[in-house]
């Protein structure tokens, strides 16, 4: 598939996704209503928290899915402010996240190559319990830091030099790639930054980029969501959650409409400024 945009038929899937998710959302929201001993929200603690939040959201959805990655990056600073418990503000970003990434996957589906990213897939899927374990059993400010840095340089290294192509590797080098996200997904709610790096070293189209990586972030939230769930009651989610993934999935419609305009060389810039991005949010994390 070319890089001049989506196909009607994959715009017509896309926006019909679009419906039922929001579709999905409403009735969660309503039978959460429904069944809360409370026959009336408190409109005034609506105001305070879901709005705000939902705005910030819908920001940091419409910048990174221009990219493809880097929401929780661009998000997190507000939303830590925003949600003073740290569990529930990683839930609604992970659920948000999840929900742009699920919108963004079906508005490529057309284009994205499951058995090239599929080595991938099995790296992080091997790695993920021991992520995990790491968030749940140690503190790894340092690790985060020394992350948060090295996106930094790489990125302002990239940014300012001419692209270069790295061509070797294989399924073996894919899976240990992808291994690092397994790594970075619940150690530092970024389990793209390697693979995107990595793709981007290959030379490849923004299109061949993301119908990779997308689908690749999307799997290793959902499988960290999961884990999450089954090892910590405060993992698990509530119809209350879910009505933030709304305001992600409307942000990520127009993140791909800008995606559709730009150049492969404006993308791979944008790509590099958003690691940048990434690093500061992940240094000062």
């Amino acid at each position: 598939m070319s890089s001049v945009g989506l196909s009607q038929s994959a715009r017509g899937m896309a926006g019909a996704v679009f419906a039922v998710l929001l579709g999905t959302i409403v009735a969660a929201t309503i039978w959460h209503l429904s069944s809360s001993p409370y026959a009336i929200p408190d409109l005034s603690g609506l105001a305070r928290s879901w709005v705000p939040v939902s705005i910030v959201i819908f920001l940091a959805a419409s910048l990174s899915s221009t990219v493809g990655f880097a929401f929780s990056a661009i998000a997190a600073a507000m939303i830590f402010h925003l949600v003073p418990d740290n569990v529930q503000a990683v839930q609604i970003m992970m659920v948000a996240s999840i929900g742009i990434q699920a919108y963004s996957v079906v508005g490529m589906y057309q284009s994205i190559s499951w058995r090239a990213c599929t080595p991938f897939l099995i790296g992080a899927a091997v790695t993920i319990p021991a992520g995990i374990y790491l968030l749940l059993s140690v503190h790894p400010r340092a690790y985060i830091f020394a992350m948060g840095v090295a996106l930094i340089l790489y990125g302002t290294y990239m940014l300012f030099r001419r692209p270069f192509c790295f061509k070797k590797g294989g399924a073996m080098v894919n899976a240990a790639v992808g291994s690092l996200g397994g790594l970075t997904g619940p150690l530092a709610a970024f389990p793209g930054a390697f693979v995107t790096i990595w793709c981007g070293m290959q030379g490849w189209d923004k299109v061949v980029q993301r119908s990779i990586y997308q689908p690749y972030i999307l799997i290793v939230q959902i499988l960290t969501l999961v884990g999450l769930s089954a090892v910590s009651e405060r993992g698990m989610l509530n119809a209350e959650l879910l009505t933030y993934a709304m305001p992600g999935i409307t942000g990520a419609y127009f993140g791909l409409r800008v995606f559709h305009q730009l150049s492969d060389v404006q993308f791979q810039k944008l790509v590099n400024a958003a690691l940048i991005v990434s690093g500061i949010a992940l240094a000062f994390k």
